[in-house]
């Protein structure tokens, strides 16, 4: 009983700790079409007024964000951290569908002590100020993991390497992908090798001519082969970031597309074409004779077959008359005398007063039922008399 008094007790202080809890918030604003980044570190959790101790820097520490109202996060928005000591971060671009307020819940846990810190951002969702940028093109980085590019100081390196390669104009980034989101292979665990990254890089100024030779046809068919392909200027992205130049893709959204279009419903009818022969109306047809031929046909070859059965069944059987006159008289007398010992052994086990059977004497005629003489040598006397 005093155990579960101080069960009730400690639920009833952990409930209202619990509530009395204060959970921090923050408003953001991202923008459609632009690539959105959120740290999420221990200083944004673990160092918070309610909290009065100090947590050491090595402690692990994870973090499970998801929409409000709902398991997950929203389908533009990932989540990554690549370990319990390294911040996670929050990351997407938000589509036009998306604008408006949305609400991302986070939770850190604390992996040594099982402390757990809320966190409420408010997703105030925009459109972005500016010229639009229809020009975007998307490289794939291979020396760079996810992690190591959402930061703003790699991105804005990567971003001022590309201005040399570009028409001069600001660029913007309007997308980070990670190549495992694109159907990439994790790679070995060695050193050097990374996952990649697809960074998508958005300008209001025209392509240059070095990045529209290395899209063209001609170095897709040199990558084809295995070749690098044609790159008329130099690359200010090496050393720092190692480019796949045959994995860059250049979209051109200055020319609008031109709008699907939209099929006229019609009447049904068909017009006069000289390649369309329509049916004409089938003539009158009598299936008399398919029907008679379809039943009569199996019927007869049925009545056939029966009758070949009973001939061989009823008129090919020899008789029992021919089968005797086809045995020997030896043979056909045996069998008498199997049948006549039958019926005398049948004839004594229904009445016991008979005197003694033929059968159990020395010697006896099978025919005349006579004794031969004792003086015989019964040895040399055949079994039936009449054989010759």
């Amino acid at each position: 009983m005093a155990a579960v008094l101080i069960w009730i007790s400690l639920l009833v202080g952990l409930l209202a700790g619990l509530g009395g809890t204060e959970v921090q918030q923050t408003t953001l604003h991202p923008l459609v079409g632009r690539v959105f980044v959120y740290t999420l570190d221990r200083e944004n959790f673990l160092h918070l007024p309610e909290l009065v101790v100090a947590v050491p820097a090595t402690v692990p520490i994870t973090y499970h964000a998801h929409l409000q109202g709902h398991p997950d996060l929203p389908r533009w928005l990932r989540y990554a951290q690549r370990s319990p000591h390294q911040p996670g971060f929050l990351y997407g671009t938000a589509t036009p569908a998306d604008r408006g307020r949305q609400v991302i819940e986070v939770t850190a846990y604390n992996r040594d002590s099982f402390d757990t810190t809320r966190q409420r951002l408010v997703l105030l969702i925009g459109d972005p100020e500016g010229p639009l940028l229809p020009y975007q093109a998307e490289f794939l980085v291979r020396s760079h993991d996810v992690e190591e590019v959402l930061p703003s100081t790699p991105a804005g390196r990567f971003l001022t390497a590309l201005g040399g390669l570009w028409e001069p104009g600001e660029l913007q980034l309007l997308n980070i992908t990670s190549a495992l989101d694109r159907g990439g292979r994790v790679p070995l665990p060695i050193e050097g090798r990374k996952e990649g990254v697809y960074i998508k890089v958005g300008s209001a100024s025209p392509f240059s001519t070095c990045l529209k030779m290395v899209a063209s046809p001609d170095s897709q068919a040199r990558c084809a082969q295995g070749q690098p392909p044609l790159l008329s200027c130099y690359d200010t992205l090496a050393p720092h970031f190692r480019v796949d130049w045959c994995n860059v893709s250049l979209v051109d959204k200055s020319v609008p597309e031109p709008a699907d279009e939209v099929p006229t419903p019609g009447d049904g009818i068909l017009e006069h074409d000289l390649f369309f022969c329509p049916p004409t109306e089938a003539t009158a047809r009598e299936f008399l004779t398919d029907a008679l031929v379809t039943l009569l046909v199996p019927l007869l070859v049925a009545l056939l077959l029966t009758l070949l059965l009973a001939y061989v069944m009823c008129c090919r059987r020899e008789g029992r008359l021919k089968r005797d006159l086809a045995t020997s008289d030896i043979q056909m007398v045996h069998h008498c005398t199997i049948r006549g010992n039958t019926e005398e052994l049948r004839q004594m086990a229904a009445s016991r007063e008979v005197p003694r059977p033929l059968s159990t004497l020395p010697m006896f005629n099978v025919r005349t039922g006579e004794r031969l003489p004792p003086q015989a040598d019964s040895a040399r006397v055949p079994l039936i008399l009449d054989q010759h």
